[in-house]
C-alpha cells in the first residue's frame, strides 16, 4: 500500500501573489462588475497579459491583488457599491496598498468630493473619499459632446510624452490636493490623471485606445 497523503505547503493568502510550480504568479486584476463598460477594461488588462477577475461581491474582492473601477452612470455605481457590502472592503483594499485605478466614473468614486452638484439626484453619490481630489460630474458635457485628444503624460508614464484619450460624459478635475501627483494633462493644461500612492483616477477612457501603459501601473 502507498504512504501516507502527501503534506501541502500551508497558505498564505495575505500574500498578493500565488506560487505556481516555482514561479510567482500575480493575482488577477478585479473588474468591478456592478455596472459599466467594464468589458473593454478585460480586453485591455489580457492585451498586457494579465488575468481578470469579476468583483460583485467582497469575497471575490479578497481574492485579487489590483482592481479597476470602470466608467459608468456614478450615482447608480455608488448606490451598487452599498447594496453589495462593498464599500467598506473597497476602504481596506486600498488601504492594504493594492492598486486602484478609477476611470471616469471611477475617478468620481475614489474622490473626496463632488463640486457644482444641481441635480436632485447628486445626493445619492458618496465618493469613497480615497483620492485628494474634488470632481465635477460630466463637467465635459453630455453623451453627444464626447471627443478625443492626445494627452501628455509625466515622463515615467511617457513612451511617447502622449497618449489617446477619449472622453465620454466626463468628469472634470475641480481640484489637486497636496497629496496627488498629476499625471495627465490636456493640451491646454488642464489636469485629466492623478496618482496618489497606489490609486489612479483618470477622467478619461485609456481602455478605449491602444495604450495600455495606465492598466501597466496595476502591477
Amino acid at each position: 500500500m502507498g504512504g501516507p497523503p502527501t503534506q501541502r505547503p500551508a497558505q498564505h493568502p495575505e500574500k498578493d501573489d500565488v506560487t505556481m510550480r516555482g514561479e510567482t504568479m500575480p493575482l488577477p486584476v478585479g473588474l468591478l462588475t456592478l455596472q459599466g463598460d467594464y468589458e473593454r477594461h478585460q480586453q485591455m488588462l489580457g492585451r498586457i497579459g494579465r488575468e481578470t477577475l469579476a468583483v460583485r461581491r467582497p469575497a471575490e474582492l479578497a481574492q485579487v491583488g489590483a482592481l479597476v473601477i470602470p466608467g459608468g452612470e456614478s450615482t447608480t455605481l455608488s448606490r451598487l457599491i452599498d447594496r453589495s457590502g462593498l464599500r467598506q472592503p473597497l476602504l481596506d483594499f486600498a488601504a492594504s496598498g493594492k492598486p486602484i485605478l478609477g476611470t471616469c466614473a471611477g475617478v468620481i468614486m475614489l474622490s473626496r468630493g463632488l463640486v457644482n452638484e444641481t441635480h436632485p439626484d447628486w445626493h445619492g453619490v458618496q465618493p469613497l473619499g480615497l483620492l485628494d481630489v474634488t470632481v465635477e460630474r460630466n463637467g465635459f458635457g453630455r453623451q453627444i459632446d464626447s471627443f478625443t485628444e492626445p494627452v501628455e503624460v509625466v515622463a515615467d508614464l511617457a513612451r511617447n510624452h502622449s497618449c489617446h484619450a477619449v472622453y465620454i460624459r466626463a468628469p472634470r478635475i475641480a481640484d489637486v490636493g497636496p497629496d496627488a501627483e498629476i499625471i495627465a494633462r490636456r493640451p491646454d493644461g488642464e489636469v485629466v490623471g492623478v496618482r496618489q500612492g497606489n490609486l489612479i483616477g483618470l477622467t478619461f477612457h485609456p481602455e478605449l485606445g491602444d495604450d495600455g501603459r495606465f492598466h501597466e501601473l496595476l502591477g
